[in-house]
């Protein structure tokens, strides 16, 4: 097929590689019992009246679902004490990227972001015909120094993904503070907080919505995959100012948040007893893989998403190819250019034993 019948800027695009899937594991090895420890789920599963409002609205399926999301996002805004019409949702995080990225990117404009970070701003940013300018981490944090120093006539976006993936680690309350007043108005501020209700547990995490009444040109970005554990029926939303909300009103698939996302979301909500034990168990998971790392000396990044992020000081492929043949499925850190490092999600507390127990074996094979 010729190339000229594409897009040109998809001949710059990476694809992008998730977590693989546990059915192909299982295929591949002849292995039923997988541990999952790679796409940052959430092992307790979905939220119980999550599952129950589901079924409930199974039954309307023949329905549309309101392209509006009203009532959903009524009741995001009355979490938040802002207004439904600064708001607005898509399928998943990754259709708030898309839809971000093509409201602001004309070709030649530029969005500055950290390197590593979640790559789909870098694909989203590409795919408009934009330059991604990727400034590397500094101590394994944003550089925002570096980026201040970057901002030209052509940016238009600027990416914190807050806890950053895949080293999990956040940017304080004063560090975006500084970030935010030394940007230009006019420059949009992209605040990545999937992770967000694991990351308030520290005392220093942001409450970026301060951040966007004072700057309109924000936007929050937060799912339901995570902590409420609905990855799968692919919910995400954002907080902004009702000018950008209204201009994302009109790129926004009028139903690319399904009927049964919206029950399952609105029901999350009212889940808090579900959220709260997600986080407390994802900090023991955690505790007891910091601890393993602390034994054999190896380093890793102080995490307050549900994942950890560890250089293990052995090749990533080999290591990630020994877990999967024990039946364990991690994210090898090749795929970041960190050859010897990994990122481990937490687990129930069996879970994360099993992905102990393996690498304790895997050191005594060195």
């Amino acid at each position: 097929m010729e190339k000229n019948l594409f897009r040109k800027e998809i001949a710059e695009m990476r694809a992008y590689i998730p977590g693989k899937p546990i059915e192909d594991v299982k295929r591949e090895l002849g292995i039923d019992d997988i541990v999952k420890l790679a796409s940052n789920e959430n092992p307790l599963g979905p939220s119980p009246k999550a599952v129950e409002a589901i079924r409930e609205m199974a039954y309307n399926i023949n329905i549309y679902p309101d392209g509006a999301a009203r009532s959903l996002r009524e009741d995001i805004a009355g979490m938040y004490e802002v207004d439904a019409d600064q708001i607005f949702v898509g399928n998943g995080g990754e259709e708030i990227l898309k839809l971000i990225t093509g409201l602001f990117i004309n070709p030649g404009d530029e969005a500055i972001m950290a390197d590593p970070t979640f790559s789909l701003y870098e694909s989203g940013v590409v795919h408009m015909g934009g330059t991604a300018v990727k400034l590397p981490l500094k101590d394994h944090k944003h550089d925002f120094e570096g980026f201040v120093s970057r901002v030209n006539d052509r940016t238009k976006l600027i990416f914190v993904c807050n806890p950053n993936n895949p080293t999990g680690n956040i940017m304080t309350s004063d560090e975006i503070e500084y970030l935010a007043k030394s940007i230009p108005e006019h420059v949009v501020l992209v605040l990545d907080e999937a992770y967000y209700e694991y990351a308030k547990r520290n005392r220093n995490y942001p409450e970026s919505i301060d951040i966007l009444r004072k700057r309109p040109n924000t936007i929050i970005l937060r799912t339901f995959s995570k902590v409420a554990g609905l990855a799968g029926v692919r919910m995400g939303y954002a907080l902004t100012s009702k000018d950008i909300a209204a201009e994302v009103g009109k790129i926004r698939g009028v139903f690319s948040v399904n009927l049964l996302a919206q029950a399952a979301g609105r029901a999350a909500i009212k889940d808090q007893e579900h959220i709260e034990k997600t986080v407390d168990l994802n900090y023991e998971s955690m505790d007891m893989m910091e601890r393993f790392f602390e034994d054999n000396n190896m380093e890793y990044i102080k995490s307050n998403a549900n994942f950890v992020f560890a250089n293990v000081g052995m090749d990533s492929k080999d290591v990630f190819q020994k877990l999967q043949q024990r039946g364990i499925i991690i994210r090898p850190g090749f795929l970041w250019n960190m050859d010897t490092w990994l990122r481990v999600s937490t687990g129930t507390l069996e879970q994360t034993q099993i992905f102990v127990s393996a690498m304790e074996d895997i050191l005594k094979e060195k």
